[in-house]
């Protein structure tokens, strides 16, 4: 399955991770060779950039590594193909305009004929590719246009938004494994359902955070390729597994985390 990450913080920080290094947490050195994405948030545009090959032999990795902008808010995906051929238009996150905004999406799973179902037809956006993520995307999307349209310019509450993308999650996880990260430029939304377990099994946990007040040259968040730009920090990582030997928490089945500015401001578990 693939892999995500995702970093929310109160000041920007500087994610100098390699994208092969989350396969190898993941403990499947080989199989995330399909794609890899990451995107940057600055305000409300996004500094985007994605691959159709393997991390490990991509010199914009490398790049990343050493120039990588700070940022307060990153979303990343790794990919292992299973809809949808090997190619840029199927490699996430994927990202779409609404408002006068960047919004970003990157899921882990598979939803297995959710492309013949009704309320997940295209409308107002349509995928460019072939995978049932951006499917998805789309039509989450299509979903919280009238909010956005309705709020004249400016974001819409965080509850509403929260209500509908919680009642969406829902409806997904009737198809298969659909965790996914889902970023607005505001809030960060992190819905964890099952994954592929070490084991074999197919469960929870399928996303765990890692809340910290940290400072700078922290050992620890380092080995995890997260390098901070300010003396004084506070952060949430999100990921598939954990990246460090802290005590990530891992988010029960179908529950989802509303991250901040470095802060989890909502929580809500399966209806």
């Amino acid at each position: 399955m693939c892999e995500l990450f995702a970093l929310s913080a109160r000041l920007p920080a500087t994610v100098g991770f390699t994208l092969e290094r989350l396969a190898r947490h993941g403990g499947v050195e080989g199989p995330h060779r399909d794609g890899w994405g990451v995107g940057f948030y600055d305000g409300p545009d996004v500094f985007l950039l994605r691959e159709p090959r393997a991390a490990a032999e991509s010199p914009l990795v490398a790049f990343i590594e050493r120039h990588g902008p700070p940022s307060a808010l990153v979303l990343s995906h790794i990919r292992r193909a299973t809809h949808g051929d090997r190619a840029l238009r199927n490699t996430q996150p994927f990202m779409r305009e609404l408002a006068g905004r960047m919004h970003l999406f990157a899921h882990n799973g598979e939803l297995e004929g959710i492309e013949r179902t009704r309320d997940f037809l295209a409308g107002r956006y349509r995928p460019v590719g072939d995978t049932d993520s951006e499917l998805v995307f789309c039509s989450l999307l299509q979903r919280l246009g009238h909010l956005w349209d309705a709020a004249g310019g400016h974001v819409p509450p965080l509850a509403a938004r929260l209500d509908l993308v919680a009642g969406f999650a829902a409806e997904l996880r009737d198809f298969g494994p659909a965790n996914f990260l889902y970023a607005d430029g505001d809030a960060l939304f992190v819905h964890a359902h099952r994954r592929l377990q070490e084991d074999g099994q197919l469960r929870a946990p399928g996303l765990h955070l890692l809340q910290r007040d940290c400072r700078e040259g922290d050992t620890a968040l380092a080995a995890a390729g997260v390098t901070l730009t300010s003396v004084r920090q506070r952060l949430v990582l999100a990921a598939s597994v954990p990246l460090t030997d802290e005590p990530w928490q891992p988010l029960a089945e179908g529950e989802i985390a509303v991250l901040r500015s470095g802060e989890v401001v909502e929580r809500r578990g399966a209806a």
